[in-house]
């Protein structure tokens, strides 16, 4: 039977554990139980429509339960999940910055930088696949790359393992959620998989539109809905509750120059084609992020990127794969101008003729996408064991 929950509105509170236990106890009682512009999305039936969000649905593999969320947010705040003890998934995901920094391009461990903007977390239960280019296939596959990579936590399996072997409380916690005598990689992978499927976004004016409360949205926005749906033809591509498609498209984003004039992140971006196994000629010439082709190697993805969720996007900038978009008014404006230079362009990415008034509306749509703020403040982790020496060594 599939576990399905929500998310509390405003995750930091002096008793977050006793609020989140009340909030997922009884959702998991439920869960028991329970140039010419695009064409008008109307007339394409297999577009779906926007739709406020599901309950989350875990995986067979990894049922959500409250000492798993618990467990799982204590290592997502635990800096000690890095190869040097300095970084924590929040230090790339914040929760008080929309779970994503708000740097362009992310940085990376200390001495290296990372070369894509960190995606927010927020809603990342819903998506397929993970990442820009759709290169993880799970949550917990994800988790695994972040903590390990290279230009990321640099954390060795192995040395996880020990430190947390280390820690009384992990081995209490990990001993009665898994079984298993010693805190075990895959089992904290699935931990902080659980704690990330809480974030999810609500109360967003725009759902509680489409429920039928008209005076949730004004008349700016009930204007830039029309567009979103019609002449804009955002719906195209940002549809259904997710207001995203999950799939690839190539837009032509302009390259950030700071990805282009800093030396650190070029080291990164050819550390990544080379450690991604594309052809050499391809290492040596590119001079920009392939996107989807890094998964599929076929030169008809090169530059396309997974369609972001638009839910919270207030919260989530900057914007696009590079960060390059500082605003949501930059966003709109190179919609507005038909997108970028790009041979795999979308066909459907042209200029949209929309007035200053219309973008306006348009943007009042979007912000009525923003719901509360999700956010949390770091717990009190449980420390290492004190070092107790053997008789002989007294």
């Amino acid at each position: 039977m599939e576990n399905r929950f929500t998310t509390l509105p405003k995750l930091a509170q002096s008793r977050w554990v006793l609020a989140l236990g009340v909030g997922l106890a009884a959702v998991l009682a439920l869960a028991i139980f329970a140039s010419t512009p695009v064409a008008p999305a109307a007339a394409q039936d297999d577009i779906p429509p926007l739709a406020p969000l599901p309950p989350v649905s875990a995986p067979s593999d990894n049922p959500v339960t409250l000492e798993k969320v618990e467990l799982g947010r204590l290592l997502f705040f635990d800096p000690r999940m890095s190869g040097d003890g300095s970084m924590s998934c929040n230090s790339c995901h914040p929760a008080a910055t929309g779970w994503g920094v708000q740097t362009a391009i992310s940085f990376g461990g200390p001495g290296t930088s990372h070369w894509r903007n960190a995606q927010t977390l927020l809603n990342v239960a819903y998506y397929s696949k993970l990442n820009w280019d759709g290169g993880k296939k799970s949550i917990e596959q994800q988790n695994g790359g972040a903590w390990g990579g290279a230009v990321a936590g640099n954390l060795d399996k192995a040395l996880a393992e020990e430190r947390l072997a280390q820690i009384p409380e992990y081995v209490e916690r990990f001993r009665d959620l898994f079984g298993s005598q010693y805190p075990l990689w895959d089992d904290a992978l699935r931990a902080v998989a659980t704690y990330q499927r809480t974030l999810v976004s609500q109360n967003a004016p725009l759902d509680a539109y489409l429920e039928g409360d008209d005076s949730a949205l004004s008349d700016e926005a009930k204007r830039g809905l029309e567009l979103f749906n019609d002449k804009a033809g955002c719906i195209n591509c940002h549809n259904g509750p997710l207001v995203s498609d999950d799939r690839y498209y190539a837009l032509g984003v302009p390259q950030n120059p700071d990805f282009l004039d800093s030396p650190l992140k070029q080291i990164t971006f050819r550390y990544e084609f080379a450690a991604k196994g594309v052809p050499e000629e391809v290492y040596r010439t590119a001079s920009e992020d392939y996107g989807l082709y890094f998964v599929t190697k076929q030169a008809e993805d090169i530059g396309k990127f997974r369609t972001p969720s638009l839910r919270d996007l207030c919260y989530t900038g900057p914007y696009m794969h590079d960060g390059v978009f500082q605003t949501l008014e930059e966003v709109v404006t190179f919609y507005n101008a038909g997108g970028g230079d790009n041979p795999n362009k979308d066909p459907r990415i042209v200029p949209l003729g929309l007035s200053e008034e219309e973008q306006a509306d348009l943007l009042a749509m979007l912000e009525s996408l923003c719901g509360d703020q999700v956010t949390d403040e770091s717990p009190e982790l449980p420390p290492y064991g004190e070092f107790v020496f053997p008789d002989e060594e007294k």
